[in-house]
């Protein structure tokens, strides 16, 4: 799995298939893709590959969401084992699959989870919440009005009154959204 040239063996797409629950042919088809985004060819991507993805580019949490590829190979680069672990929370949940750790619900809302927790503390503050906020709707709003939106969403989630938000409470607050769901994308079927 070194260079583009080398394929995916058996072994590795069995491996990859237990842990993500993408098929066979779902792994091939984004190993075509990860190739194809390694410009470099060195069997890894780094941070300006991702933001050559069209879809990413345009996404106002985009470079969030690259983050997060980041986060789970902790190095500048990520290879497609990685890759494909975080590819893997997005996997739509089908009624009785076979359960899959990346992709219960509980993962999909760590995932979200760290998306507005910037500085990797566990909590969501008032300041990361506007950040968010204001990469989401960039000038729509004005500042008052995400400062409204952020301080309402504080005082209705924060139960411990610390003026931030946990990850217990951050599960609490989305208990009625079908998160499985929304944080889906369909894959090459």
């Amino acid at each position: 799995m070194g260079t583009r040239s080398s394929m995916l063996q058996e072994e590795e797409i069995s491996e990859i298939q237990r842990e993500t629950g993408f098929s066979s042919n779902q792994i091939v088809r984004l190993y075509s893709r990860f190739t194809n985004l390694d410009k470099s060819d060195q069997g890894f991507l780094r941070r300006a590959d991702f933001l050559r993805i069209p879809e990413l580019a345009i996404n106002p949490l985009g470079d969030r969401i690259v983050h997060a590829f980041f986060q789970e190979s902790a190095t500048d680069t990520v290879n497609f084992r990685q890759f494909m672990r975080v590819l893997a929370r997005f996997r739509p949940v089908k009624k009785n699959a076979t359960k899959n750790k990346l992709n219960d619900r509980e993962e999909k809302l760590k995932f979200a989870f760290k998306m507005y927790d910037l500085d990797g503390d566990n909590m969501i503050s008032r300041d990361e919440l506007l950040n968010v906020l204001h990469m989401m709707v960039g000038a729509n709003i004005s500042d008052d009005q995400l400062g409204s939106i952020a301080d309402r969403t504080i005082s209705e989630v924060d139960l411990d009154k610390d003026e931030n938000i946990s990850f217990e409470e951050f599960v609490k607050a989305m208990e009625r959204v079908d998160v499985e769901q929304k944080m889906s994308i369909r894959f090459l079927n």
